[in-house]
């Protein structure tokens, strides 16, 4: 009998796989036998995380512009022209301006609404007539820990690594986005679901070692997240293990939002 965990007949698109937690997430679907599409605009940053994808039967690394509903769906019919199918979408890429509360412009907060919950819409709304064709489908989005509370300005200071507040409240969407689609979309099997992630803090923005201190003592745990941390949970809610679950949210912050 085979591990529920297993993945052999998912076929998987992952928006923004080649990141810094998006190639972890990558590399665990890998691990338990999916098929992967990651979509992506792989900057030049990325490489160093996505070398041995590009070398992988398994995984395809596919171009891919979120802004455009065109290439959304190319590369869904990548998925199913390169294996056979698709019935798996992992919605972990983010992207817009941050500015501050007092002087960000309209256009840099709308910015970030199309870049975290307009793509997810757009992203969500193309694989529906894929994923109505399969038997079993999954949608996993991405909330953030400051989709569910304030950051804490106390540990920023002059930091450089501040949250912004069109940052939180486009992963706040999302969150409220997963359970409409989890409620619309049972129906056809599809289930819905999302992961928050807390602190995970990539070290190619050099955060410094002050803000660390202060940012692990906010986890129950007394540190911040590895990437291969968060994967377990968007492995969970893509399986079969989590057949019975939809309009989820796995919390993994390592206690930050508990307390």
């Amino acid at each position: 009998m085979g591990s529920i965990f297993e993945m052999k007949q998912k076929k998987v698109v992952i928006f923004g796989g080649a990141g810094y937690l998006g190639s972890a997430i990558t590399r665990a679907f890998l691990n338990e036998g999916a098929k992967v599409v990651v979509a992506d605009v792989f900057p030049e940053w990325s490489e160093p995380y996505i070398q041995d994808l590009r070398e992988n039967p398994n995984c395809v690394c596919f171009q891919c512009n979120l802004e455009s509903t065109d290439e959304i769906k190319a590369a869904y019919d990548t998925c199913i022209s390169e294996f056979g199918g698709f019935n798996t979408l992992l919605n972990i890429a983010c992207y817009g301006r941050a500015g501050n509360l007092e002087t960000m412009s309209y256009e840099d907060w709308n910015s970030m609404f199309d870049g975290c919950i307009g793509y997810v819409f757009r992203a969500t709304q193309a694989a529906i007539p894929y994923l109505k064709k399969n038997e079993n489908s999954a949608i996993v989005n991405t909330c953030s820990m400051y989709g569910l509370v304030s950051p804490d300005y106390r540990i920023y200071g002059d930091s450089g690594q501040n949250n912004p507040p069109n940052y939180g409240a486009a992963k706040a969407a999302v969150a409220q986005f997963t359970r409409y689609c989890a409620a619309h979309l049972a129906s056809y099997g599809i289930r819905t679901n999302c992961v928050t992630p807390g602190p995970f803090p990539d070290a190619r923005k050099n955060p410094p070692e002050d803000f660390m201190k202060e940012m692990s003592k906010k986890t129950m745990l007394g540190r911040v997240g590895r990437p291969e941390e968060i994967a377990g949970a968007f492995v969970y809610l893509a399986s079969d293990a989590a057949s019975f679950t939809t309009g989820a949210n796995v919390v993994v912050d390592g206690g930050w939002t508990a307390w």
